[in-house]
C-alpha cells in the first residue's frame, strides 16, 4: 500500500508524462515502493526521461531547469525540482553517477508497467533497479538493495 503523498504525487506525475515521446522511468526508493516493498521511505520522486521530453516536462510545469546540478556522485544534462505535488518530483535526462569505470549514464532497459489510479507507472525490474542502486553506492542505496531483494 502506497503512503497518500506518494500515491497523489505518482498520479501527477503520469499525467505531466503522458505527453512523453520517449520512454520515462520511475527509480529509486519510489521505485522500490512500487515494486511493493513495504515500510520504504520515499522522500522524493526521481523521474528518468529523455532531454526532449524533460525539456517539454518543465516548460509545460514552469520548471526551471537547475544550474551545475552535478555533485561528485551524480550529474544531469538536464534537472529540475517539480515542487508542486506532495513529495517534490525531480526531473533528470542525461543522468549519469560516477564508478570506478568513470562517469555511467543510468539509461534503463527494461520497463515494467505498474497500474496506479486507472494510470499506469514505469519502473525498471527488481533485478535492474537492484543494479541501478548498488552503482549509486551509498548506505541508503544498499538499503534499497536489501529490501528488494529480501
Amino acid at each position: 500500500m502506497l503512503a497518500a503523498d506518494l500515491r497523489e504525487t505518482l498520479v501527477m506525475t503520469v499525467d505531466v508524462m503522458r505527453d512523453a515521446r520517449d520512454p520515462w522511468w520511475v527509480i529509486s526508493s519510489a521505485a522500490v515502493a512500487l515494486h511493493g516493498v513495504a515500510p520504504i521511505e520515499v522522500g522524493d520522486v526521481d523521474v528518468l526521461m529523455s532531454v526532449g521530453d524533460a525539456r517539454r516536462a518543465m516548460d509545460g510545469l514552469g520548471v526551471v531547469p537547475t544550474k551545475d546540478r552535478a555533485s561528485s556522485l551524480f550529474r544531469s544534462t538536464l534537472f529540475g525540482r517539480w515542487e508542486t505535488p506532495p513529495l517534490v518530483v525531480e526531473i533528470m535526462a542525461g543522468f549519469h553517477v560516477t564508478t570506478s569505470a568513470g562517469w555511467t549514464e543510468v539509461l534503463p532497459r527494461t520497463r515494467v508497467s505498474v497500474p496506479l489510479d486507472r494510470r499506469v507507472v514505469y519502473v525498471p525490474d527488481r533485478a535492474e533497479l537492484a543494479a541501478i542502486l548498488s552503482m549509486f553506492g551509498r548506505p541508503k542505496d544498499f538499503e534499497r538493495v536489501r529490501l528488494l531483494t529480501s
